[in-house]
């Protein structure tokens, strides 16, 4: 499949270039082409020869480029693993809300003679499909070091929970009324949340950094580091992976590590019950251990990045290659120097950027992985598990609808049914009836379709 390209999609915005590296990387592209520009003028003017030997900027610059093509990979690689672990996560999500919507019985006694009703069954199971789904949000906020359950999205799910609910239960619409909450451009996924009011004012789903004169003009940071040293020596301050500052929380724990506890627990109240066979039980252990799994090689991705010393060795080795470039080509390219020092910084130090961008994919920029879409495909499969109900084969698979022979034979399973004698092919009315019957038929579909199909390829 080919897929259509990004750059010649219609509708450039102001997203689409924030995307690109060219806001990164220009600062120090306009500093590498004025130093080639000062360069080129002194040199071609004959006011001095700023010109020196070249010797050595092939061998530098295919090693360097060897460098910034393995932090680029390496980072890459990062950014593919995170994307396979919530695959995972969406995969065992799935297998988990099977089973239990599935396989746990409706009408069940336990082992003290309590009688569940199947109102109550169906609520039970609702719930820890819905717990299922609280996961994959929680794990999204605590990639992005957003910690607590007070979110919209996040909130709703597990507020259920003891150790998350207050005692003196949810708020009413009355007391909403006397309150603000912090944000109320919400999105729209939030609105097919339930509506428990928290007791505290809920974050938006999404909840990025402010944006910055630096980001805008990156360079400007470096005065920033000599203004933060300068100042009198502060109370630490705690501060997320996005550099926010964290507010005191009322629990800090792992929320999904919590969740998986409780998903534990109630695997263990089914088989205390005897509500689940062993083979489905284990199934489901090995479900929620690849949910754990996928946590901690998603908090490896996030946590574990490249020694800050290769980064910083790396970096100034490409800044010191850029800034005597000029000076080895001058003599040999004269005033396309210029846009030869330009076009040269704006490769190189747009590769090493993408690599620093994609290291750790979980946060808020463009390039990131799409963790709120991931977490609402997640959402929306759970629901069209519970959507199914649990009904007798006999009732949808004997209809007029199913051809189960086609196309060898396109009687439907009605009409096959209401034969008065075993099943015998139209075509073929000399073969014994009963399963050699159907083992011809069965015979002749397979190989009406390998003709079929492959006509089809051909042409």
């Amino acid at each position: 499949m080919v897929a259509a390209s990004p750059m010649y999609r219609v509708g450039w915005t102001m997203k689409k270039f924030n995307a690109t590296m060219i806001n990164d990387i220009w600062p120090e592209t306009a500093f590498f082409t004025l130093i080639a520009t000062a360069v080129a003028i002194i040199t071609e003017s004959n006011i001095h020869n700023l010109a020196v030997g070249s010797s050595l900027l092939t061998v530098l610059g295919t090693g360097l480029g060897l460098v910034i093509s393995f932090r680029t990979s390496s980072a890459y690689e990062r950014y593919q693993e995170g994307r396979k672990m919530w695959s995972n996560i969406a995969i065992a999500s799935r297998n988990i809300a099977q089973i239990i919507w599935i396989h746990v019985p409706l009408e069940r006694t336990d082992k003290d003679n309590n009688r569940l009703t199947t109102i109550q069954s169906v609520i039970e199971k609702k719930s820890m499909i819905n717990l299922v789904q609280g996961f994959s949000v929680a794990v999204k906020h605590f990639l992005r070091g957003e910690i607590g359950i007070y979110s919209e999205d996040l909130y709703p799910l597990i507020c259920w929970l003891p150790c998350y609910a207050n005692a003196t239960g949810p708020k009413t619409a009355a007391d909403m009324h006397e309150e603000h909450t912090l944000h109320t451009d919400s999105m729209d996924p939030e609105k097919a949340l339930t509506t428990i009011q928290s007791h505290r004012p809920l974050k938006p789903a999404r909840n990025p950094p402010p944006a910055s004169l630096l980001d805008c003009f990156p360079f400007l940071r470096i005065f920033a580091i000599f203004t933060r040293c300068c100042r009198r020596k502060r109370k630490h301050v705690r501060r997320d992976a996005l550099g926010r500052k964290i507010e005191s929380s009322i629990t800090e724990s792992s929320v999904p590590l919590e969740i998986t506890i409780y998903l534990n627990s109630y695997l263990a109240y089914l088989l205390r019950n005897g509500w689940l066979q062993p083979a489905l039980a284990t199934g489901l252990v090995n479900n929620i251990a690849s949910l754990q799994d996928a946590l901690s090689n998603l908090d490896r991705i996030g946590t574990t990045p490249l020694p800050f010393a290769y980064q910083a060795h790396l970096r100034m080795s490409l800044w010191l290659y850029l800034l005597v470039l000029p000076f080895q080509i001058v003599s040999t390219m004269g005033y396309m120097t210029i846009p030869g020092t330009a076009l040269a910084s704006f490769l190189l130090c747009g590769f090493l950027e993408i690599g620093q961008e994609i290291e750790n994919p979980f946060e808020y920029n463009e390039n990131d992985l799409n963790m709120d879409e991931f977490c609402c495909a997640i959402q929306r499969e759970l629901h069209e598990v519970a959507a199914y109900t649990m009904l007798d084969p006999a009732a949808f698979v004997f209809t007029s609808w199913n051809q189960p022979f086609a196309p060898a034979d396109r009687r439907n399973a009605e009409e096959l049914t209401r034969m008065p004698e075993e099943y015998r092919h139209a075509d073929h009315p000399d073969v014994d009836p009963g399963m050699a019957s159907i083992q011809r038929t069965l015979l002749k579909n397979w190989r009406d379709v390998d003709l079929i199909t492959r006509q089809q390829s051909i042409i």
